[in-house]
This record gives C-alpha cells, structure tokens and sequence, in this order.
C-alpha cells in the first residue's frame, strides 16, 4: 500500500466534504485500495487525517526552516525571523488547514489544549536547532533552547490558528500583512540579545 496516495487520497476528501462526513470508504475508494487494507494501518479517518496533518504541517516547516549559519550578510536570528513569519502566513492559507478550521476546529483542540502533535514537536526540533546556532553567532538572546522553542511555537500557533478572529481586512491596521509585521516586531524583540 502507497501510504502517500491514501494520505493523497485524505486530503481530498476532506477538502471536499471535511472530515466529519469523510469515510475510510471514500478514501479507500479514491485511493484505490480496500477498507481492509487501511484497516491494518489505520483504524479510522481520524488517525489519518492526523498523519495527513503532520505530512502537511511539517512539509510547511520544512519549506520555511531557516539556515543554520548567517547567510548573505544576514543572521541566524533575521532567517528564523523570516522563516517563522512565512510559515505563520504559509500554515493560515494552507488548504487543509482552511477547511480544518472552518468545518472542523475541534479536530485541533486536542493539539492545543491536551498535548504535542508529531507536527509541533518536529517544529520544535527546527526552532530549537535554529536559536542554538543564533546563540552561537551572536544574534539571538541566550536561554534555555528548548523554553525559547516552545514559547515561540506558543506565539507562532496562535498567530497562525487565531490570526483570522482578530484580523480584519477592511482596516489597514488590522490586515493579515499588518499582524505579520506585528509579529515580526514581537519575535524580533523577543529573540534579539
């Protein structure tokens, strides 16, 4: 079985009809495998979509992880900066997480009340690997790595999932440009020496 082309397979589904009205048979079917076979590996829509969650949420990361040593004349702390800020942006016009927020919220509750996703804690990897080399090179605030890590993943998170309750696109100053500069200045102040 092609874990990818079921995982595939999820993410349409949900972004169709979400994920209360998906079923392990829709996804079976436009995967292209029987019940059974996702049966063996997952026991419900729920458990895929939360590895649908993580393959997308991470492949975000990924794609915004900063370098690890000053480049371009730039430090460590200006490209996790960046990175965050991009990823905070990239995450809230992410498809999956659009429809997951406005047909299914609950979905995330358990990630933000209860305990870590695999997605959060691989962010946590990258932000901690990130601050250890800005702490090296001078340019990020020297504290406990992993305590930096979580309160920026704290910050990110709710700029993220939140951001689109207090934004408002008709004022200027409240734009989801205008909180992302916002948040610029907060991390930039909150990891500057």
């Amino acid at each position: 079985m092609d874990e990818q082309a079921v995982l595939d397979a999820a993410r349409d589904c949900v972004l169709a009809v979400g994920v209360r009205r998906t079923t392990l048979t829709d996804i079976a079917r436009r995967a292209g495998v029987s019940r059974m076979t996702l049966y063996r590996r997952w026991p419900d829509v729920r458990t895929i979509v939360a590895d649908l969650m993580t393959r997308e949420w991470t492949a975000v990361g990924t794609a915004v992880r900063p370098a690890t040593a000053a480049t371009g004349g730039r430090t460590v702390r200006e490209l996790l900066v960046d990175g965050l800020v991009s990823g905070v942006g990239a995450l809230r016009e992410h498809p999956l997480m659009r429809k997951i927020l406005d047909v299914d919220p609950e979905l995330l509750l358990p990630y933000l009340l209860d305990r870590l996703g695999a997605s959060q804690a691989a962010f946590l990897e990258i932000f901690e690997e990130a601050l250890a080399a800005g702490h090296a090179d001078g340019s990020v605030r020297r504290s406990d790595p992993a305590r930096q890590a979580r309160a920026l993943l704290l910050v990110v998170q709710s700029f993220a999932l939140s951001g689109r309750t207090v934004a408002d696109p008709a004022d200027p100053a409240l734009t989801y440009e205008a909180l992302d500069a916002e948040l610029r200045t907060i991390l930039e102040r909150t990891l500057a020496p």
